[in-house]
């Protein structure tokens, strides 16, 4: 009796370890359905908007002479803004590279005497503030208005040399900012050997007057071009709507969504908006190469090397971003407002 006990003791608890084990077999099992359901539904996601987006590329295909117009008509109102506001960039860090050679000339007084004038020189460069000075005698003064002035005849005429020795102070990295500058010159024009100390920077200060006031017209230029971009694209969007307008009633009749029906528009929109910032790229590119050279000759004039930046990887990143969000955003307008419009009657 006690043997049947125990034999049907262990037949149970091997049904229950039995059933316990079925149990999280089949918990697992729905688990891992329920993992592929969702990487089912990712993979018809993705395959469905790839369809619409080269379903929409073969459209623009269709007519290409059509397609490249608006892109290009999209790619000049891109590049305009772009191509100014890059070019301003150029300036303003040219005359950066300006700046940092600022140049403060001290006439000395006409009788220091060349050994004075070395001692000066000698005093002014062991300063903090200065990075190297320049000696320039008056003979060498003389030579040089003589090659620059075109008066050798009546240079020829005078008794004795007129110009005094000039010394030409080059602040140092660390002092070249204009008020810094400044000070500078303010400080060494108290000198009892300098007669005239002299700090150009005037012009330099009018340029980036002018700069502030280009920057804000390009920027408004800017916001009128972007926003002629989505009423472009809305327009062309609204007019392929139409020419579907039949297709578009079929669809909604059959059960369509509007969520649908709008997909291969926006896609559409982006692609023109993609296309127009391609072709923005290609132009400013093509304008940028063509002014490097005119460029490149004026900062040699200014003792520079500046050298003429264009798009890099980034800028050029930004601005077919920009265009394809703005494409977007005219064509989910028009789309979104012609789109209520149609209904089956």
């Amino acid at each position: 009796m006690s043997e049947q006990f125990k034999n049907r003791h262990r037949n149970r608890q091997q049904r229950i370890n039995s059933s316990a084990h079925n149990h999280g077999d089949g918990h697992e099992a729905r688990e891992q359905r329920a993992r592929a359901t969702s990487n089912n539904r990712v993979s018809a996601y993705l395959i469905r908007h790839l369809q619409v987006f080269f379903f929409s590329l073969g459209q623009l295909c269709k007519a290409p002479f059509s397609s490249l117009m608006t892109a290009a008509v999209i790619g000049i109102a891109l590049a305009l803004p772009a191509g100014f506001y890059l070019l301003l960039q150029n300036v303003q860090q040219m005359g950066g590279t300006l700046d940092d050679t600022a140049q403060i000339s001290l006439f000395l007084q006409k009788g220091v005497s060349a050994s004075g004038a070395e001692h000066l020189r000698t005093q002014i460069a062991a300063m903090p503030a200065v990075s190297t000075v320049d000696l320039i005698s008056p003979d060498a003064a003389l030579q040089e208005f003589q090659q620059y002035a075109g008066f050798n005849r009546a240079l020829k005429l005078l008794n004795e040399n007129p110009l005094p020795s000039v010394l030409v102070v080059h602040p140092s990295a660390a002092h070249s900012v204009p008020a810094l500058v400044e000070s500078l010159m303010v400080e060494l024009s108290t000198m009892k050997e300098v007669d005239i100390a002299r700090l150009d920077m005037q012009w330099i200060r009018r340029l980036n007057a002018l700069l502030d006031i280009s920057h804000r017209g390009v920027l408004i230029l800017a916001i009128l071009l972007a926003a002629s971009v989505p009423l472009l694209v809305g327009n062309t969007i609204r007019l392929a709507i139409q020419s579907h307008h039949a297709e578009i009633v079929v669809n909604k009749l059959i059960g369509a969504t509007d969520a649908f029906i709008r997909r291969p528009y926006l896609y559409s929109g982006m692609l023109y908006g993609l296309l127009g910032g391609s072709i923005a790229w290609l132009l400013i590119s093509a304008s940028f190469w063509l002014l490097s050279g005119p460029m490149q000759r004026l900062s040699l004039l200014y003792d520079s090397a500046f050298i003429l930046q264009g798009l890099g990887f980034v800028s050029s990143l930004q601005l077919l971003l920009v265009a394809g969000l703005l494409g977007w955003l005219g064509s989910w307008l028009a789309v979104g407002r012609h789109l209520r419009a149609i209904e089956p009657s």
